[in-house]
């Protein structure tokens, strides 16, 4: 059974669990959200090592080739391109079909979401550069920055290096194929999470506040990511069929958006990637880090789509181009951020919009949208893997790096 069949398929069943489950029953909620960790611990149970090995591989032989800056250089450009047209396209959508009001409640600030952009900084060079081998799994830079410098390490001299260099190329291997056990099984898994996402989701239609947000989301996120995005890749020459690479990214789209989380989707990613497109390992693990780590513009999009609603619910005044040019800059930025929160990206990018806009009114504003968070976060991940997924495939393509594979060998 083909892989998404298996994702699809779990999901469903999660989905109409969760909607004949008591959502009202403290137990059923505390029963499911352990298990949601438990699920989310699965996923990720193989990211590290296999991030690790894979990259260290890529970057040697790139490096050995000579093409290492060119091909991040390419990734690069493609990611500030994929982000700025994600984030406007976002905005403009949400101004001109404007979601309805939102009740506005009068809320405490009880904790304030933080970026921790200086702490993610220092934390890329611990006093033990081993020690980020030891992390939670949930903040992946300074291990991509571990496996870069191990990578360009191995270009010191073969006569030294060529036993590690065949060590670490083993390893990558060996854990590639345990990351590929773990995605054969995630069809369990994603009946607990999409049961967990379920019954969140049927609260929020009873309270029938979010109901246009919702739809409005929805169907940009599915229009973006299964109809626009896929369209620039006739640009690409040999020519492409944009809609079989489409199909070849439904497992990873699946398992991003009932997870909520870009670690746990990353060895589905990879796998898909890899089988499905035929991109190679010196491409693929590059971009993947790359896109994963730094291409959050669909978490940074749901977030100015979603601030732009709230401000709309505060005042009924039109608000000024200039803002609206500064909440899309200040999106833009912040998707570049959002590397230690895998998880929660979309709601986390919403907080600091909030934090850092006009009066105090809106510094707390973000917890109006709180009971909806888990839905602004699967669409926001759900966008981030469909442009990692594309943006691998494209720059592989452009590289010469791919090995085009029929669509009846997809996974």
């Amino acid at each position: 059974m083909k892989i998404w069949i298996k994702l699809l398929a779990g999901s469903i069943l999660g989905i109409v669990i969760g909607f004949l489950l008591p959502a009202e029953n403290q137990q059923v909620l505390a029963a499911l959200l352990w298990l949601e960790k438990l699920a989310l611990g699965i996923g990720r149970y193989a990211v590290i090592p296999v991030l690790v090995f894979s990259l260290t591989v890529a970057v040697y032989e790139l490096r050995q080739d000579g093409q290492f800056w060119s091909q991040a250089g390419k990734n690069v450009l493609l990611i500030i391109g994929s982000s700025l047209f994600v984030i406007v396209s976002g905005i403009l959508v949400t101004l001109i079909f404007s979601p309805g009001r939102i009740p506005v409640e009068r809320v405490e600030q009880l904790d304030v979401i933080n970026l921790r952009a200086a702490e993610n900084i220092t934390d890329l060079f611990p006093s033990n550069m081993l020690s980020v081998l030891a992390g939670d799994g949930v903040y992946l830079f300074p291990v991509c920055v571990f496996a870069f410098f191990l990578g360009m390490g191995l270009n010191y001299d073969r006569n030294y290096t060529k036993p590690v260099i065949s060590l670490v190329d083993s390893l990558s291997r060996i854990f590639y194929h345990i990351a590929s056990f773990f995605s054969e099984i995630l069809g369990f898994i994603m009946i607990v999470l999409s049961a967990y996402w379920a019954i969140r989701f049927h609260s929020v239609l009873r309270a029938e506040v979010f109901g246009s947000l919702i739809v409005m989301l929805g169907v940009f996120s599915l229009v973006l990511g299964f109809g626009i995005l896929p369209l620039f890749l006739y640009i690409l020459r040999p020519k492409v069929n944009p809609w079989s690479v489409l199909y070849g990214c439904l497992g990873p789209a699946v398992a991003a958006f009932f997870s909520g989380d870009i670690n746990f989707s990353f060895p589905v990613l990879l796998r898909h990637t890899k089988e499905n497109f035929g991109a190679r390992r010196r491409s693929n693990a590059i971009s993947l880090t790359l896109f994963t780590t730094f291409c959050r513009g669909g978490s940074a999009m749901v977030a100015a789509a979603a601030f732009i609603v709230i401000i709309k619910s505060y005042s009924y005044l039109r608000i000024p181009t200039l803002d609206v040019i500064s909440i899309g800059l200040r999106a833009f930025l912040i998707s570049f951020l959002l590397a230690r929160h895998p998880g929660d990206g979309a709601y986390t990018a919403l907080a600091a919009l909030c934090l850092g806009y006009g009066g105090g009114e809106y510094r707390s504003s973000y917890l109006i949208l709180k009971p909806l968070a888990f839905y602004l976060i699967a669409v926001g991940t759900f966008l981030d893997v469909m442009l990692s997924a594309l943006g691998s495939y494209t720059v592989a393509k452009a590289s010469g790096f791919l090995e085009e594979k029929k669509v009846v060998h997809f996974i």
